[in-house]
């Protein structure tokens, strides 16, 4: 199986001090997946563990990506309509670019599963499945 991974949950493998550290860290070390990381996802990454625990860890951080199993994937042109949709559709939640391009990615790679700790993904509709699976 195949999974996007969000900001959020990755955040929390990385930071000790975060509340989701444990239940991520657990989900990720009992997972074979294969790790999709949207490379809109790195940038916001990047910019909180600069913010939140310094630019030496962030440095790391990329470092390590080399040899990292994850797999990089990028939104395209032809993306941004389905984003605005989703945008637009669940404004009255605010949900944010990111998590719009993250399930647009996951329609159009029909990929069902999301490890995030971001509980919107739980509300979101796609229209390739009834509803995403949600990990931790």
């Amino acid at each position: 199986m195949t999974a996007l991974v969000d900001t959020g949950f990755l955040y929390a493998t990385l930071d000790k001090g975060d509340k989701n550290h444990q239940r991520a860290t657990s989900v990720l070390a009992a997972l074979t997946d294969d790790l999709l990381l949207p490379t809109i996802v790195l940038v916001e990454l990047t910019y909180l563990l600069q913010a939140r625990l310094g630019h030496a860890a962030m440095r790391l951080f990329i470092q390590r990506l080399e040899n990292n199993p994850l797999q990089f994937q990028s939104i395209t042109k032809f993306d941004v309509p389905r984003i605005y949709e989703f945008l637009d559709q669940y404004a009255d939640m605010s949900l944010d670019f990111v998590d719009a391009a993250i399930v647009t990615l996951a329609e159009r790679l029909g990929i069902q599963r999301i490890l995030t700790v971001d509980k919107d993904f739980r509300i979101i509709r796609p229209r390739h499945c009834e509803y995403f699976e949600i990990l931790p």
